[in-house]
């Protein structure tokens, strides 16, 4: 007899009946809408596919299970529903942007159990594909439930439903290359290759080469016919990682592709069709770059139509504690875990992180190499004491200060630093933006002309 396989289940009320049927071949692993949403649920590694059981949406105090279905992270899911739900309602929303299939009920057995099947085998042929070892930040960097991850984590799903070239930003560490596998992962090319390109290790010389690939005999060493990396992801996606640092002369090689969306290997004369999606990660701005003459303008507009900016760690203080965690008993067998005191926790959200989690792993990293004890104290890590700080401030007065010049950083940028744009963006008057221009950067201000780029850090 074949071994039950796990099947999640997440519901705020179970339907027996189906259940009980689905009991027969499938081990239910349930959880509950109207629980707290973990930040990582405690999923076997063979779970691989959830069905998600809704109410009767016509109440408003229905738990809705976006939290949920993010923090469990499964590939696939079916949802029941107890009607067919509307065109353009929150329901029908939901179920087209993390659903596979639906059904209504009553539920067919055979015909859901046969869906769950398909999915469950589709699955095991995306474990073929590299997925980010939990022992590394990026397979970290995109949970969380902060505001800024959440917000990052749907732009990411909107535009993994797209083939549109796709720009991520972020500053080194902040989980670029995660960025990528979600998009990649998450798109009609799951099933197709993922294939990255280091563009800051590209020799300029053999740009063309590399990307396009080369016909025998078109110079010394070709010794055969070679793809390149655009044809080897064919049917899948293509990673431009740090696209930032490629040179001009590489730009223009690549808008060849880019407008025409062919080849031509070196050494060729054949035009050869390639259809893959492009997705490019960038540590600068690439606006910035393309004023100052650095980036092809014409190559920007081809890639930035759909970008998301990636938050940085000292933004996502709330993840910090439950990450760092997780990257403990990520990196220990069960019976070796350690985990953080509580001084030890207060010194990682107080610090800054500017190297981001490539920083906070290192910190973990060392921590466990030093640490003799089941408890990581400051001291392990590196990193002043925070309850022996006396210069530290967890007040609820300090983390609102946090988020205000957050606020104000983040609207003077969307204006271009535009005083009464910015005042429109956050809904609040001039006088009140000023006021706190005046808190976070005092000095006299100029109060007819914008403010300027980088008055305020």
């Amino acid at each position: 007899m074949m071994e039950k396989r796990p099947l999640v289940w997440l519901s705020a009320e179970k339907n027996t009946r189906i259940r009980k049927d689905l009991e027969k071949n499938w081990n239910l692993i349930d959880f509950n809408l109207d629980s707290p949403v973990p930040m990582r649920a405690g999923l076997p590694d063979e779970a691989r596919v959830g069905v998600l059981e809704l109410s009767d949406h016509s109440g408003g105090d229905v738990p809705w299970p976006e939290s949920w279905l993010e923090s469990l992270g499964l590939t696939y899911w079916v949802a029941i529903s107890p009607v067919r739900p509307v065109s353009g309602t929150r329901a029908a929303k939901l179920i087209v942007r993390y659903c596979s299939d639906f059904h209504t009920s009553p539920v067919n057995y055979e015909r859901i159990n046969t869906v769950l099947g398909h999915l469950w085998g589709m699955t095991t042929i995306l474990e073929l594909h590299h997925n980010p070892a939990r022992d590394d930040y990026q397979g970290l960097a995109l949970m969380g439930n902060s505001q800024p991850v959440k917000h990052a984590r749907h732009l990411l799903r909107r535009f993994s439903a797209t083939l549109e070239p796709v720009l991520i930003t972020g500053e080194s560490g902040t989980g670029k290359e995660a960025a990528a596998w979600f998009i990649h992962t998450n798109s009609t090319r799951a099933n197709g290759p993922l294939v990255f390109v280091n563009c800051a290790a590209l020799p300029t010389n053999l740009t063309q080469s590399e990307l396009f690939g080369y016909e025998k005999g078109a110079f010394t060493s070709a010794m055969s016919s070679h793809q390149g990396r655009l044809e080897q992801a064919n049917g899948g996606s293509l990673v431009l990682s740090g696209i930032d640092e490629l040179q001009l002369e590489q730009q223009s090689v690549l808008l060849r592709f880019l407008q025409e969306g062919q080849i031509e290997r070196v050494g060729g004369n054949a035009q050869i069709r390639v259809n893959c999606r492009i997705i490019a990660t960038t540590s600068q701005p690439l606006p910035e770059l393309v004023s100052l003459g650095r980036f092809r303008s014409d190559v920007y507009f081809r890639l930035g139509s759909l970008e998301v900016k990636l938050p940085l760690l000292k933004d996502r203080l709330e993840d910090i504690p439950a990450l760092a965690q997780e990257m403990l008993e990520g990196s220990l067998p069960g019976s070796d875990r350690k985990r953080l005191s509580k001084g030890a926790v207060r010194s990682l959200v107080n610090h800054t992180w500017p190297g981001n989690f490539r920083e906070l792993q290192n910190h973990l990293r060392k921590a466990l190499l030093l640490c003799d004890q089941p408890v990581i104290e400051a001291s392990d890590l590196g990193l002043p004491d925070a309850e022996k700080d006396a210069d530290v401030n967890f007040s609820l007065k300090e983390f609102r200060d946090r988020a205000d010049r957050q606020a104000l950083i983040c609207s003077l940028r969307l204006a271009n630093y535009n005083v009464s744009e910015a005042a429109k963006l956050l809904k609040i008057s001039r006088v009140s933006l000023y006021r706190l221009l005046d808190k976070y950067n005092p000095g006299p201000h100029n109060r007819q002309t914008p403010y300027r780029k980088g008055d305020l850090p």
